[in-house]
């Protein structure tokens, strides 16, 4: 009998997962990943929940205390990026840093299983001429997580399992009340787990950054207004500016240095082209020349076609084809293959200042 790892957060996915699984014959193990510090509710409710799927499921559950891991790598990680004006993307860092690398190893060490499922809506396969591992976008794109997943090495590729990559989330509740799991009705998890955890992102900033008053200012340097945090903002915010004008304002950069917000119109906050670090390239292998694909800047935002140039030291230029709304550094950029499908992962990196 195959064995699996299954990663429970104690939601409705990753919960159906597990049963999907043990419906399929699997011997599986459940892990949960104990991420916060405090009294973080997300985490403390999670564990509860995944320790009662378990006891549901007839599998044993066991916890992996990783809160100093979550701290280094996402706590810290964001509350630096915040600080020098960057909006730092957090989730594709810990599925990498956090999530999938740490229990591959912990799966294997502790119970020599080298597979770990996840409740996260991506497809996997294999090149069957390459062997490369392929990730590919869900069944259901209004849930697809792909963008989140980019930064995973073919070495995780190569031990995970997405078992829901093929499902609407209308059939993972229908598939979770069939099985009369205890959190076939839970409410979805809306925002980030710091952010559930702490009330707002800037209620979990302003425990670490110490508000600093600074102008906002117009391209030209004229004040407009006055800020109470650089970390406050990001690129293409257009709400909570506080400044009446005669036409809507965007920021369109954070000067951290000299403590300044700077806002324009919408035309300012667009661009045609942007530079990005720490590539990774996903489907392929990186390549010697510039490459067509289909460019996702923000997990929500639309692909648009556009021109990928790798340069030296894992870095890419992306040239799109049409200007972009709001692309911000310290975000992901990711890139699809650019067929009728769109659905398969090249490869992506974060977006340079």
């Amino acid at each position: 009998m195959a064995q699996v790892v299954a990663a429970l957060s104690g939601g409705v996915d990753s919960s159906t997962a597990a049963a999907v699984l043990c419906n399929q014959g699997y011997e599986v193990t459940g892990l949960t990943l104990w991420l916060m510090k405090g009294k973080g509710q997300c985490c403390s409710e999670g564990m509860v929940d995944a320790a009662r799927i378990c006891e549901q499921l007839g599998i044993s559950h066991h916890v992996l205390d990783s809160r100093d891991v979550f701290q280094e790598n996402i706590v810290d990680y964001l509350v630096a990026g915040y600080a020098v004006g960057s909006t730092p993307l957090p989730c594709s860092r810990c599925n990498k840093a956090v999530k999938f690398g740490p229990m591959q190893k912990y799966a294997r060490e502790q119970w020599g299983i080298s597979t770990v499922a996840t409740g996260h809506y991506a497809r996997l396969d294999q090149d069957p001429q390459s062997g490369r591992y392929r990730l590919r976008r869900a069944l259901d794109l209004g849930k697809d997580q792909s963008y989140f997943l980019y930064e995973l090495s073919q070495d995780l590729l190569a031990g995970s399992m997405f078992p829901l990559g093929n499902c609407t989330k209308a059939e993972t509740r229908r598939a979770a009340a069939e099985y009369g799991l205890a959190t076939a009705d839970k409410p979805e998890s809306m925002d980030l787990c710091l952010v559930e955890s702490h009330g707002s992102m800037r209620q979990f900033l302003d425990q670490y950054i110490s508000p600093s008053k600074g102008d906002i200012v117009d391209a030209q340097g004229k004040i407009l207004g006055q800020h109470e945090g650089v970390h406050h903002y990001t690129i293409g915010q257009r709400k909570g500016l506080g400044i009446a004008a005669a036409e809507p304002l965007y920021v369109i950069g954070l000067d951290a240095g000299r403590n300044r917000v700077i806002v324009g119109g919408r035309d300012s906050a667009q661009g045609s082209e942007c530079s990005v670090q720490l590539v990774n390239w996903v489907a392929m292998a990186e390549p010697s020349t510039p490459i067509q694909a289909l460019v996702q800047v923000r997990y929500r935002s639309q692909p648009t076609e556009a021109t990928i140039i790798p340069l030296p030291e894992n870095r890419a230029r992306i040239v799109f084809s049409e200007p972009q709304f709001g692309v911000t550094p310290g975000q992901a950029a990711v890139w699809y293959q650019p067929d009728p499908a769109g659905d398969l992962v090249l490869g992506g990196g974060l977006i340079e200042p």
